[in-house]
């Protein structure tokens, strides 16, 4: 009715998504206890995360660089922080499970930040133009547009982290249910992964 663009795009989501779990889940099962092959998997992830978020932001390889440090420098400092301080235990198929998580939400993170920052600066561009008359640099210019855009990427994460257990089960806090953790522990796990998922995203522009 409203004329959306590319009506299709959900429904091409879905179907790509089905083949690519259906093709993961067979690779997966023959190297989910060989950390060799868990890193290769999550360098592999990082590579289509940061490249998905680059061709969203708008492609080139500066920004494919730019988007793929800000990925790696949030992804790299959480997962230290979870397993240096034993919050999990390094183990390959944690590894694998808290990676693939964060990889995926620091690209969504890096993908909101970068359109809201490009949709900011051309909506004020006036005022981008203002300080830049008046001797600012580039940054000192778009920096408070640039804060907007890295708050209000985080608005969909906190927000699901506040109604946690109120509107929705998590993903991770269910499949770990069933895949055998008691409820305390599950809840544990998601947690984790909950601050992880924030934490990445702010990291890299602290």
């Amino acid at each position: 009715m409203f004329r959306v663009p590319d009506p299709s795009a959900p429904a091409w989501a879905i179907l790509r998504g089905a083949v690519q779990l259906a093709a993961i889940s067979f690779v997966l099962s023959g190297i989910i206890s060989n950390p060799f092959w868990i890193a290769a998997a999550l360098a592999v992830m990082f590579v289509v995360a940061s490249t998905v978020a680059a061709h969203r932001v708008g492609w080139s390889w500066t920004v494919l660089a730019q988007t793929g440090l800000a990925i790696l420098a949030g992804a790299a400092t959480t997962m230290l922080v979870v397993f240096g301080t034993g919050a999990l235990e390094l183990t390959a198929r944690f590894a694998l499970a808290i990676g693939a998580i964060i990889i995926g939400n620091a690209m969504s993170v890096a993908t909101l930040t970068g359109r809201n920052f490009t949709t900011a600066v051309v909506d004020h561009w006036d005022e981008v133009e203002g300080w830049l008359a008046v001797g600012a640099t580039p940054r000192q210019s778009t920096v408070h547009l640039a804060r907007r855009a890295i708050r209000d990427a985080l608005v969909p994460s906190i927000d699901q982290t506040k109604t946690t257990g109120l509107v929705v089960l998590p993903g991770a806090f269910v499949g770990a249910i069933f895949g055998g953790l008691s409820p305390l522990e599950a809840g544990r796990f998601q947690i984790v992964v909950l601050a992880g998922i924030l934490a990445t995203g702010t990291s890299p522009h602290r």
